[in-house]
């Protein structure tokens, strides 16, 4: 496989079209023509991450935080960013990030620490609005049915649980072709009426390219007639954080505890306890502060993530318990998310999970 192919199974999973607008994702450093001898799956790139990629005879490092974030004018390898990136260069190994992308999948970061804490009924936290389309196109009766499963083929009609999902509207369409027309049916030149249907279908916005690409080959009509429209409405499998349910309610201070024990962390800084017990908890891995309204609204009484300040945990009010975790801690399992999702597609070459510990955070 060439490191473009590896690519694409990447963003079928996580597109980054939905990654934040401040991230930097996708692919940082390499040819993406290259072929792949092996790829090192981890959280952080840093030198250690080169060396060990070099030594196991991986040329191809998939991160999940980018070692490029903000714009490189120079390359002299005066800090650790720089130094990393030449290694890498001087190595010939490519460098891909997705970051915020496996951030807002469903079944992503925060998926992964709600599977880790054993939470039921999961939802996204802060569902997204901008990644919504509605596709509507008029086509002849006898070509309609053909014309539904190109799109749904593509990937259109999915709302939710369900897919081939279409409204459909039967009227008389009319056109006129100049003399320049070549018309499927009806003659240049002379007003023509034909019964149609109208076809509505909605569609993640990452794959506009294909579903046109199918639209414009199934449809009979030489000038194809339709119309997008971006949504305003959630995606509800799309989006930050996510929230869900313990089973069985715990006293706070033992599901602290546990937060301790299951991510391994040197402490878990946390907000006033309330003398509640812990039902409903909401979880964003890395930092999270900017959700801690987000959590309150959905009536969670444990917000788990990282990175909080000071002045962040006055924000609880006595409604909830923050509880911060770690900005590592919370996302370690990440890189054996992407490993365990790329080793069920992958076995022509070798696939390895990082030894390199990459927390830059210890405790006393």
């Amino acid at each position: 496989m060439i490191i473009k192919e590896v690519i694409e199974l990447i963003e079928d999973f996580a597109p980054t079209k939905y990654a934040e607008g401040f991230d930097n994702v996708g692919l940082l450093v390499g040819d993406a023509s290259a072929e792949v001898s092996g790829a090192l799956v981890t959280l952080d790139t840093l030198e250690a991450t080169v060396d060990e990629a070099v030594e196991k005879k991986c040329n191809l490092i998939i991160s999940f935080h980018p070692i490029i974030f903000s714009g490189l004018k120079k390359l002299t390898g005066r800090d650790y960013v720089e130094r990393t990136v030449l290694k890498a260069i001087k190595n010939d190994i490519a460098i891909y990030a997705i970051h915020t992308a496996l951030d807002n999948q469903h079944k992503g970061v925060n998926d992964m620490i709600c599977e880790k804490i054993g939470l039921k009924d999961r939802q996204i936290l802060i569902p997204r609005k901008d990644s919504i389309k509605k596709l509507t196109t008029f086509v002849p009766l006898k070509d309609a049915e053909k014309l539904r499963e190109a799109l749904f083929s593509a990937g259109a009609g999915s709302i939710g649980n369900y897919d081939n999902c279409s409204f459909n509207i039967t009227g008389k369409g009319s056109f006129k072709g100049n003399d320049d027309s070549n018309p499927v049916v009806g003659e240049k030149g002379k007003i023509h009426y034909e019964e149609e249907t109208q076809i509505g279908i909605t569609y993640p916005a990452h794959l506009e390219s294909k579903i046109l690409k199918n639209l414009f080959s199934a449809h009979p009509y030489e000038e194809v007639a339709y119309e997008i429209h971006s949504l305003e409405n959630e995606n509800q499998q799309l989006g930050m954080g996510m929230i869900g349910e313990l089973d069985n309610p715990v006293d706070e201070k033992k599901f602290l505890e546990q937060l301790k024990e299951t991510f391994k962390t040197g402490c878990v800084r946390h907000s006033k306890l309330r003398g509640k017990k812990v039902k409903k908890v909401a979880v964003l891995g890395g930092s999270g502060a900017f959700a801690i309204n987000n959590a309150k609204a959905a009536g969670a009484d444990v917000y788990v993530t990282a990175d909080l300040k000071y002045h962040d945990f006055y924000k609880a009010e006595e409604k909830l318990v923050l509880a911060d975790i770690g900005h590592y801690e919370s996302e370690q399992f990440t890189k054996n998310l992407l490993y365990s999702f790329l080793s069920k597609k992958i076995s022509s070459f070798a696939l390895i999970l990082a030894d390199t510990n990459t927390n830059p955070i210890h405790y006393l």
